[in-house]
């Protein structure tokens, strides 16, 4: 029986003629914590989390809206696709705090951001924009923890220049993740943001754990008041 001994801290190219032509394979394998017991219980957590913010929060949303109307009328909510878990597609849904003009959507909003409606600087330097995104956490489509959904354009855009950046999508997305208590939040202007973003997503993947997502959820109070998002 021969034995290959292969460094994965020094060696990156692994497929084909680098492993003594041809006459070894090499497959890597992870098995997602994502699984069982666990996960029934991150479910059940998630549907009972979001029925009981989308009562708490119902109030706060409703004074939202009415000014979003009196400052710009219809459309009171802003949708778009995102990517999900294993690269299904869902819409996600915000209170809308741009303009009604005609610009690209997929240019992510920037601090001074002359698009964002006067009453919406207020609505996003407190997250209160996603708050109908506990909807998507009822409907399934996400979770209250895990790694925030990006644009589609930029998951490929990203995917391209990260290696790992789809392992982001081996859970649900959701509200809050470990990126986002670790003062990411907000856009992400530079190639280097999003992969330091990505870094803390994997981490969160591989130490997944319920007592984690809690955790998480309690900073994430601490994080808004903190952090200032865009």
């Amino acid at each position: 029986m021969d034995i290959l001994i292969v460094n994965l801290e020094t060696s990156f190219d692994l497929s084909g003629k680098k492993l003594l032509a041809d006459k070894f394979d090499y497959k890597f394998y992870e098995v997602s914590r994502f699984h069982g017991a666990s996960l029934f219980i991150k479910i059940l957590l998630d549907k009972i989390f979001s029925l009981i913010f989308i009562i708490l929060s119902s109030p706060i949303l409703i004074v939202a809206m009415i000014i979003i109307y009196i400052e710009d009328g219809f459309p009171l909510l802003f949708t778009q696709n995102r990517t999900g878990w294993d690269g299904r597609r869902f819409k996600i849904y915000k209170l809308r705090t741009l303009k009604k003009e005609n610009f690209d959507k997929t240019i992510q909003v920037q601090d001074g951001d002359k698009r964002v409606l006067k009453f919406g600087k207020i609505i996003r330097r407190y997250s209160i924009d996603e708050l109908p995104q506990f909807y998507n956490v009822l409907m399934g489509e996400m979770s209250i923890v895990g790694p925030r959904p990006h644009m589609v354009e930029h998951d490929i855009k990203y995917a391209t220049l990260f290696t790992n950046f789809l392992k982001r999508h081996k859970c649900n997305p959701g509200l809050t993740g470990w990126a986002q208590v670790n003062g990411l939040r907000g856009a992400t202007p530079k190639p280097e943001v999003m992969r330091r973003r990505m870094e803390f997503d994997i981490w969160y993947l591989n130490n997944w754990t319920i007592w984690l997502d809690l955790y998480i959820i309690f900073k994430t109070f601490y994080a808004l008041i903190k952090y200032k998002g865009d």
